[in-house]
């Protein structure tokens, strides 16, 4: 158990912990009686979130997104059930944006987008198409009755980052819950997930990053039982004559989206939350919104190079 010093009380039933995993900045908040037991199930969620760090993570070779990706083009990988699920659903929602989500993205040679100040010109077009050809999630074959996952090309890989850290959010919630928590908050770098109420009976406060201003909110949104995830160029991006390029890659050509600056997904659940993001952004303004007025139970709220706000029908902003 972690020392009750890591957890900070923010009223006489709200605590919350701070700390680094997934690579990003998580923040769990929960609503409990005392400090020794809101500790217990805040490590409890800790716990959970590392040990789907260890199976998603491409950063350890003995991981087993790592394995599917060794054995690429070769032979199937046998890994838990949940990767399997996790992968299917995430071949559910490239079928919905026509491949604008794509867990194979990671088949893009990242040295060629480092997005730092070395980056000083995009690759021509015929280098980028060439670079994103083994981009297909048709290419992922996932056998349920031996749990096993195969990429049908030799150099395929495939990467858990646009949806990895919902995931983890909303696998953390759903334990706490089980343990009996019936308020709280888990912030995966942006992608978030609220249930019940705070201890006033209130609904949680959250904060929609501001595009121009990643650590001060343009908007706030009063939330229970919802997810929020955002997506933007704020994040990781490279200035290329006098032109601003986001770190989000287009699947289809390779080359970094523009036009919009950010686009936050509200949704029940914070895997489809952070899912739908990215796609939004490289699908633009007009498809993407399309897409999303056409879903039940998701709304989006996309934010232009010009700062104009555009949102899903389901939202009416004063």
């Amino acid at each position: 158990m972690q020392p009750a010093s890591d957890i900070v009380c923010l009223s006489a039933q709200v605590y919350r912990k701070v700390l680094k995993l997934m690579g990003n900045r998580f923040e769990l908040t929960v609503v409990c009686g005392n400090e020794e037991e809101a500790n217990e199930h805040i490590q409890a969620a800790i716990n959970e979130i590392r040990r789907i760090e260890r199976l998603l993570t491409t950063f350890n070779e003995d991981s087993q997104t790592a394995l599917i990706n060794r054995y690429a083009g070769i032979q199937p990988v046998q890994v838990d059930r949940e990767v399997c699920e996790l992968i299917l659903r995430a071949e559910k929602i490239s079928r919905i944006t026509q491949g604008a989500f794509d867990l194979s993205y990671g088949s893009v040679d990242k040295s060629l987008w480092n997005f730092d100040q070395h980056m000083t010109s995009l690759p021509d077009a015929a280098t980028a198409r060439a670079m994103v050809r083994l981009i297909d999630y048709r290419n992922i074959k996932v056998d349920l009755t031996t749990n096993e996952v195969m990429l049908m090309i030799e150099g395929m890989r495939i990467g858990f980052g646009g949806i990895g850290k919902g995931y983890a959010a909303e696998r953390a919630k759903m334990l706490l819950l089980g343990r009996g928590v019936s308020s709280g908050i888990v912030n995966a770098a942006g992608d978030l997930t609220a249930w019940g109420v705070q201890p006033n009976g209130q609904p949680w406060t959250v904060g929609i990053a501001d595009p121009d201003s990643r650590h001060h909110p343009f908007s706030y949104l009063n939330i229970s039982d919802q997810a929020i995830a955002t997506s933007g160029n704020y994040e990781k991006y490279v200035m290329i004559a006098g032109k601003k390029y986001s770190h989000t890659i287009d699947p289809k050509t390779g080359l970094p989206v523009t036009g919009i600056k950010s686009v936050s997904i509200i949704s029940t659940n914070a895997e489809i939350a952070d899912a739908m993001a990215t796609p939004v952004m490289i699908m633009g303004i007009r498809a993407g919104l399309n897409m999303i007025n056409q879903i039940r139970q998701i709304a989006c709220i996309i934010v232009d190079d010009q700062n104009r706000l555009f949102t899903s029908d389901n939202i009416q902003l004063k």
